[in-house]
């Protein structure tokens, strides 16, 4: 399916829903309860070239060597802590022999204020092979013969955005942490406005490259958490968001002497999409759910060339929920009595 019919298909889901939420909501908060989970995720960063026209575009994908990765965290009100692995026995976390070896790491971090969401985020990757192989090598064999390796390309990001629940009694929190419980179903609209700050740094021929872009949009975004059923103990919560957005790209070489050289400056004007799914069943104790993210965001290079930078995030959790220790709570308490935000 395009992704013209995909966003067709998306709002008239979201419409529909939105016309059918109730106008009364109850939230049941967890923030004095201590919730561990393991869980099991998936990260899928990918840049898609195209060039040429558009009866017959000429698409170059470059993508990590995926890993799938394990971990456990713990949670207390506002404070959070996760310990991951990845494990080799994991389908596809042993193929660095043909795809080479690849690095992700993104540290997210979301605050609550009210109806607002503040969300701010690093991300370092690095290790990257060309996808479509076959589309230029029609004798190349997938699984015998290697990818195209790109090692030293690596992509940090520094970003956040700022959102905004524009109704009452809708709760994001029992979509994004689990620290809540909606148990009715309620939509809201969302504005949002994003700011990235991306270095991309890279080796070719023993020349070294690096490029910086400067990013910032605004787009609306609608969730929807349905909670069917009379226990109120599953809920189905899709999102979707487009906007527009610029781009300020600087990119130049790096001499032997460390001095900058073919230095280019350009703007860009970017379409932004994301769109989500989560499903989850929740009690009291025991919960556990399963998340799928798409974020994708495109702009145009020159009249016959584009790019696409797509992130595809999956996660499965089994969390319990219990009552805090009377050593934490007590030394939480004194702590945010001289920390208010805690």
């Amino acid at each position: 399916m395009h992704l013209k019919s995909l966003i067709a298909v998306l709002f008239f889901l979201f419409t529909v829903l939105a016309k059918a939420q109730t106008d009364t909501a109850k939230i049941k908060s967890y923030a004095d309860q201590v919730m561990v989970r393991v869980n099991l995720d998936t990260n899928i960063e990918k840049y898609v070239f195209t060039e040429g026209p558009e009866d017959k575009p000429i698409e170059t994908i470059f993508t990590i060597n995926n890993k799938t990765r394990a971990s456990f965290s713990i949670d207390y009100r506002i404070i959070s802590a996760t310990v991951s692995f990845t494990p080799s026995f994991l389908p596809g976390n042993n193929d660095d022999e043909l795809k080479g070896s690849s690095s992700y790491a993104d540290f997210r971090f979301r605050f609550f204020p009210k109806k607002f969401i503040q969300t701010v985020y690093y991300k370092n990757v690095k290790g990257f092979y060309m996808e479509n192989m076959s589309d230029f090598f029609p004798e190349w064999k997938e699984g015998r013969d290697p990818y195209i390796q790109f090692p030293d390309l690596r992509v940090q990001s520094f970003g956040g955005s700022t959102a905004y629940v524009l109704k009452d009694n809708f709760s994001l929190k029992s979509i994004y942490t689990q620290g809540e419980w909606q148990k009715e179903s309620r939509g809201s609209w969302v504005p949002i406005v994003d700011y990235d700050l991306s270095i991309f740094r890279d080796i070719l021929d023993g020349r070294k490259g690096k490029e910086t872009q400067y990013s910032f949009g605004a787009s609306m975004g609608y969730f929807y958490n349905w909670v069917p059923g009379a226990k109120k103990r599953v809920n189905i919560a899709p999102n979707i968001s487009l906007g527009l957005g610029g781009m300020f790209s600087s990119s130049w070489d790096i001499l032997s002497d460390g001095s900058k050289a073919n230095k280019v400056n350009t703007q860009y004007l970017t379409i932004r999409f994301a769109t989500g799914l989560h499903i989850g069943y929740n009690t009291d104790r025991f919960l556990f759910g399963g998340k799928f993210n798409v974020n994708a965001y495109a702009y145009n290079e020159k009249r016959d060339q584009s790019v696409q930078n797509n992130n595809i995030y999956g996660l499965l959790y089994i969390g319990y929920r219990f009552p805090p220790p009377k050593v934490i709570k007590r030394n939480y308490d004194k702590v945010q009595k001289k920390i208010p935000i805690l």
